[in-house]
């Protein structure tokens, strides 16, 4: 059957206020995020060979679920869950499930998580039955937390996310959806953020082309990472670092060329295409 946009994004956003508690929504956003992230994942790679995400065995979210109500249920998250999947698929920073500064200590912690994870329990996330309502309903939900959780914190949405309408905008300027693209047509982008303007530049092209970015925050490159997945580009390249300082993508000691270099600056004030 098919998943309601509205049913699922109220159950997400339902989650976040689990872990609220007076916290700015930049500082929780991860757990969700991730938590969404490893939730679809598991429902659609677990136990299949040669997917494109690897779930190590112990490390899907039925394992995590078995952690629900232990008294070091953080610890165990990260040790168990999140370590694996982050060795495995090459994951960068991933958030802290054991920190007692954003999740409260002892058993604030155990009920917190364990009542988060209950909420991505409901049987309408299950992404291994359900379908879509015709398009990328998990691409749409995860920006839809970003552009919340920006909008809820009082911040930028350019921090670590550009508006789907301004991304489409840049992705139509740039005339990719009338070029002869392939699978060898390579994007560029060297502030991705979470990786939106990337996503709707690939949705503009004719063909599936070769995603990249750089992102100099840490844990907003994870989130790139893990929104490539989500999109099903999970060969996309995304680097941490500063793209001035310590550009990533090079050849040789050359900086590397692209098809399309695609940037949203963070203040606004203007587009690089």
């Amino acid at each position: 059957m098919a998943i309601k946009k509205s049913e699922l994004y109220s159950s997400l956003w339902k989650s976040c206020d689990e872990l609220r508690g007076g916290m700015d929504a930049s500082q929780y956003k991860d757990c969700v995020l991730v938590l969404l992230f490893i939730k679809y994942v598991s429902d659609k790679y677990a136990g299949i060979p040669y997917a494109p995400v690897t779930i190590p065995e112990g490390a899907s979210f039925k394992d995590m679920v078995a952690l629900k109500g232990k008294p070091d249920i953080g610890d165990q998250i990260n040790k168990k869950i999140i370590a694996p999947l982050k060795s495995a698929n090459k994951l960068t920073d991933m958030p802290d499930f054991n920190d007692a500064g954003k999740l409260g200590s002892g058993s604030e912690m155990v009920e917190k998580l364990t009542s988060l994870i209950a909420i991505f329990e409901n049987p309408a996330l299950d992404f291994s039955k359900n379908r879509a309502e015709g398009d990328d309903i998990l691409g749409d939900a995860y920006e839809f937390l970003m552009r919340h959780f920006a909008v809820d914190s009082g911040k930028s949405k350019g921090q670590f996310y550009t508006p789907a309408e301004v991304s489409r905008v840049i992705a139509q300027i740039i005339g990719i959806s009338e070029a002869n693209t392939s699978s060898n047509t390579t994007v560029y982008d060297p502030t991705c953020g979470s990786g939106s303007l990337l996503l709707k530049v690939g949705d503009e092209a004719n063909a599936k082309v070769t995603l990249n970015g750089q992102e100099k925050d840490g844990a907003t490159s994870g989130l790139a990472r893990m929104n490539m997945i989500l999109h099903d580009h999970a060969t996309a390249l995304i680097f941490q670092g500063n793209t001035l300082a310590d550009p990533k993508f090079k050849d040789g000691e050359t900086l590397k060329t692209f098809d399309y270099v695609v940037a949203n600056r963070v203040d606004g004030r203007f587009h690089y295409i």
